[in-house]
């Protein structure tokens, strides 16, 4: 059904060239679904830890191994994508009404643009920002960082394959990763670019049946594309091997294998730009216990191997939730919120930013997770979870604060609030994507409003 786009991608950017005399030793990819996956050249670390980023200079590792650290720089951005060419539109002449939601007193935040169901959201190289959306389209928001945001516009025509929830950047292969319900596409950038066609994909990551779950997130680190499946249930035992893991793939979607698996559905995925780990969000089954289980957010990229997180039978630290059910092995997640918090987003603020609109020093390496809020009503009515953005400190790939299994509020603070009024059912955002842009601003979507907005120290 698809066809590799490995030689277009070898031609958006010269980097990948050298590692070609790799490709002897490539493994061969397996067929999933009715999309084969071909070989693969690119690095990729055997035991399943971080590869090493082929953004740097290889030569310049000081060790062979996959959490290899590196001397010299990025190189420069290719020309064709380097953020030097805005786009061409005109200043937004209606910008949205930002619902009445509030941020710390030290912040302000901004409308910058209207995007129907907007999901996850990433800026391109010249600020232009690309949100995905679930009736199937990717939209663009011209000049997103400046004062007036242009109209957005509409990127990606609609596809029947939605939702378009996952977009992600690689930036030095100029190349937009866009995920919908049961593939990944790989569309080469230029900067300034309005408009794009999907093509064929670059990977299936769903078998055809829809059940639930219906979301795929895509997140790059330089070398590896990784693609969350979530369940096609709320308790079941899968006959797909691909839903309920994280897959990770080449950027041509060669070498596509499961980097993590039993988790029902992990909706958010983040590279620390400090550590280059990956880390993703997970939603914990329905109707367990009240208060149960808590949703987590994981550095799964530090574990080696296919971490098990447990789902349907475990959760949370080695609790079993099926009679006699082994969880003694399954992986204990670092980040913790209540039930029913719904991480659909999730974004490291950089701990090396300096744009002119950089976030003061208590906020730079730290976790931003936009919580959608529960679906599910507690005995008195209300919604047991309300929508929010939260903000974890962090020491690296360590929360400052560990977590209290007694308690899943201890490790963050709110950031975005008032998303759900005292009546516990009253609803005036939900949070979905959020991204760091260039110069420092934080993106949020909230797709109850169908807004974009900029969030800015004053």
């Amino acid at each position: 059904m698809r066809r590799s786009r490995f030689f277009v991608l070898l031609s958006v950017s010269a980097l990948w060239l050298p590692f070609l005399a790799c490709g002897d030793d490539a493994v061969v990819g397996t067929t999933t679904g009715d999309a084969s996956v071909q070989d693969g050249g690119q690095p990729i670390s055997v035991d399943g830890s971080k590869p090493v980023d082929a953004s740097h200079d290889a030569g310049t590792s000081k060790d062979a191994g996959p959490d290899a650290s590196f001397d010299a720089g990025p190189p420069p951005l290719p020309m064709r994508c380097n953020g030097s060419v805005r786009s061409i539109a005109p200043p937004s002449a209606a910008l949205p009404v930002l619902p009445p939601i509030s941020v710390p007193a030290a912040f302000k935040m901004e409308p910058v643009g209207h995007v129907y169901t907007s999901r996850h959201i990433v800026q391109l190289p010249n600020g232009d920002l690309l949100a995905g959306t679930n009736t199937g389209e990717v939209r663009l928001i011209p000049h997103a960082d400046e004062d007036v945001p242009g109209d957005s516009v509409l990127f990606v025509d609609k596809t029947d394959d939605l939702p378009v929830h996952g977009v992600a950047y690689a930036t030095y292969l100029c190349t937009i990763f866009i995920a919908t319900q049961h593939f990944v596409y790989a569309v080469p950038y230029v900067d300034g670019m309005m408009s794009a066609v999907l093509g064929d994909p670059i990977a299936r990551v769903r078998d055809p049946n829809i059940g639930e779950h219906v979301t795929t997130t895509v997140a790059w680190d330089g070398v590896t594309l990784f693609a969350s499946v979530g369940s096609s249930c709320n308790d079941c035992v899968e006959t797909d091997p691909l839903r309920a893991t994280i897959q990770r793939m080449y950027p041509d979607g060669g070498n596509q294998t499961t980097r993590a698996t039993r988790m029902r559905n992990a909706i958010a995925l983040a590279l620390n730009p400090s550590t280059g780990t990956l880390w993703a969000g997970g939603a914990g089954q329905d109707f367990l216990p009240p208060g149960h289980p808590y949703e987590y957010f994981d550095s799964v990229g530090l574990l080696p191997g296919i971490p098990d997180y447990g789902w349907p039978d475990c959760e949370e630290n080695h609790v079993a939730y099926v009679a006699d059910a082994d969880c003694s092995k399954t992986a204990v997640p670092h980040v913790e919120m209540p039930s029913y918090s719904t991480i659909i987003g999730a974004t490291f603020y950089p701990e090396s930013m300096k744009g002119a609109h950089a976030f003061p020093s208590a906020y730079r390496g730290g976790l931003f997770l936009t919580a959608h809020g529960a679906a599910h009503k507690d005995a008195d009515g209300g919604f047991t979870s309300p929508p929010r953005v939260v903000y974890v400190p962090m020491n690296g790939d360590t929360p400052v604060t560990p977590v209290n299994w007694n308690d899943p509020t201890k490790q963050w603070t709110d950031f975005v609030t008032g998303c759900q009024l005292a009546d516990g059912v009253t609803r005036v955002a939900r949070p979905t994507g959020i991204t760091v842009g260039r110069d420092g601003s934080l993106f949020l979507a909230d797709d109850l409003n169908s807004t974009v907005i900029r969030i800015r120290p004053l």
